[in-house]
C-alpha cells in the first residue's frame, strides 16, 4: 500500500514538466510564432492605368421646340420617345384668323393688280393724247407765224398741248402709286401666308423627343416649349474627376463607360471636352466622355461610371498593389531575407485598375516580396521574423 501510494506521488512530479513543455510548444507555435505572409515577386505583366469618375448622361444638343405666335394647339403628330426627321410635323395651331387675312391680302392684291391695269391704260390714252396735242400745237403755231389763224386760237392749242403733258405725269404717278400699292399688298399677303405656316410646328432637326410639354387644346405663346428635342449623335458622359487624378487625362483619350441600367456592359468612348474651371467644393472638374457609337436607346440623367484611359505599357514589371506601403514618407516593399523583413524602398510607375502598380526600380527579379492583410502589414517592422504561407 504504501509503495503505490510513493509512485502515485512520484506520477504528480513528473506531469509537471511535461505539462511546462507542452506550454513552451504551444507559445511557440501560437503567440511567438513567425507572422505568416504570402510571398510575391515581380513579374512582368500588361498593365493600364486609368481614372475613375461619375458622371450622368446628358445632350450637348438639346432643342425647345416652340411657336412663333400666340395659338391653341388642334393636333400633336409626335409624342414622348418619337424619332422625328428635320422638317417633319410635329403640331398645327389654330389658324383660322390667319387663313381669313392671307385671303384679305390676297384679295387687296388682285385688286391693285386690277387698278395698275387701268392706270395703265389711262397713261396710254393720256400719252396718246399728248402725241396729238403736241402735233395740233405745232402745226397752229406755223399757220400762226403765217397769219392764216389767230395767235389766240394758237395759243389755245399750245395750251391743251401742256394739259395733256400734265395728264401724262399724272397718269404717271398714279401708275407708280398703284405698283407700290402692289409691293405693300404683296408683303402683306408674304406677311399673312407666314402667320399661317407659323401655325405648322415642323422639327428644326434630327433627333428624339425627350418630353412633350404641352397637350392639344393648351394655349402656346411664343417661345413656351411644346416640346423638347435632344439630338443622339451628341448624347455623352459629363463625369467629375477628382483634381488630383488629372494628370494623364486630355481630348482624345479612350474610356469606357457603364451605364446604371446595364451594370454588365462596357461601352466604348473616348474624352470629347475639359472643363476649364474645377467645383471649389467638390475639388473635382467636369470631364465630356462621348460614345464611340450613339446610343440608341439612352435617358438624359442616368447615373453612369467612366473609366478614362491615361497611359498602358506592355510586357512591364509589376507587383500587386497591395504590397506597397509608406514608410518615412518612402513608397516601398518588406522583403523577405532570412527569415525576416526588410524595407526596401521602390520606384512606382502607373496604377492599373487590377490592383497592380508597374515597378520601376528598386527590386531583383529574385525579390521575394511581403504581402499580408493591411492591419498585420502596418505592424511589419525591420528585422521581424516571418514565415511564407504554404
Amino acid at each position: 500500500m504504501d509503495l503505490l501510494n510513493r509512485l502515485a506521488g512520484r506520477k504528480k512530479y513528473l506531469i509537471w514538466p511535461v505539462v511546462f513543455v507542452a506550454g513552451v510548444i504551444a507559445l511557440k507555435m501560437t503567440l511567438l510564432a513567425p507572422t505568416k505572409v504570402n510571398v510575391v515577386s515581380v513579374e512582368k505583366r500588361d498593365l493600364t492605368a486609368q481614372v475613375y469618375g461619375n458622371g450622368t448622361v446628358e445632350a450637348k444638343v438639346v432643342v425647345g421646340v416652340s411657336s412663333k405666335i400666340t395659338g391653341r394647339i388642334v393636333e400633336l403628330y409626335a409624342d414622348q420617345g418619337d424619332l422625328v426627321k428635320r422638317g417633319q410635323l410635329l403640331a398645327k395651331l389654330e389658324n383660322d384668323d390667319f387663313r381669313h387675312q392671307e385671303q384679305q391680302s390676297e384679295a387687296g392684291l388682285s385688286k391693285s393688280a386690277a387698278n395698275l391695269s387701268v392706270e395703265q391704260a389711262n397713261l396710254q390714252k393720256a400719252r396718246s393724247n399728248l402725241a396729238l396735242a403736241e402735233k395740233n400745237a405745232q402745226r397752229y403755231k406755223n399757220l400762226a407765224e403765217k397769219n392764216f389763224v389767230s395767235r389766240l386760237e394758237a395759243e389755245q392749242y399750245d395750251t391743251a398741248s401742256q394739259v395733256a403733258r400734265e395728264e401724262v405725269a399724272r397718269s404717271q404717278a398714279a401708275v407708280e402709286a398703284v405698283r407700290m400699292e402692289q409691293q405693300a399688298g404683296r408683303a402683306s399677303v408674304g406677311f399673312a401666308r407666314s402667320r399661317v405656316a407659323d401655325t405648322l410646328i415642323y422639327a428644326p432637326q434630327d433627333g428624339v423627343i425627350i418630353t412633350r410639354d404641352l397637350e392639344k387644346g393648351a394655349t402656346v405663346s411664343p417661345g413656351m416649349s411644346i416640346f423638347t428635342l435632344a439630338d443622339p449623335q451628341t448624347v455623352w458622359v459629363k463625369a467629375n474627376v477628382d483634381e488630383s487624378q488629372l494628370n494623364g487625362v486630355a481630348v482624345g483619350r479612350k474610356a469606357m463607360i457603364t451605364l446604371r441600367s446595364s451594370p454588365g456592359e462596357q461601352l466604348t468612348g473616348q474624352v470629347a471636352r475639359l472643363g476649364r474651371q474645377s467645383d471649389r467644393v467638390t475639388e473635382e472638374l467636369e470631364v465630356d466622355v462621348a460614345f464611340s457609337e450613339p446610343l440608341k436607346q439612352f435617358r438624359l440623367g442616368e447615373q453612369s461610371d467612366v473609366y478614362i484611359v491615361t497611359d498602358t505599357k506592355k510586357d512591364t514589371q509589376s507587383l500587386p498593389s497591395a504590397a506597397i506601403v509608406t514608410r518615412d514618407k518612402k513608397r516601398g516593399v518588406w522583403v523577405i531575407k532570412d527569415g525576416r523583413l526588410t524595407f526596401k524602398e521602390v520606384t512606382i510607375g502607373i496604377e492599373d485598375r487590377s490592383s497592380l502598380t508597374e515597378i520601376l526600380a528598386g527590386l531583383d527579379a529574385a525579390d521575394r516580396v511581403a504581402v499580408a492583410p493591411p492591419a498585420n502589414m502596418a505592424k511589419f517592422k525591420e528585422g521581424m521574423r516571418v514565415r511564407a504561407a504554404k
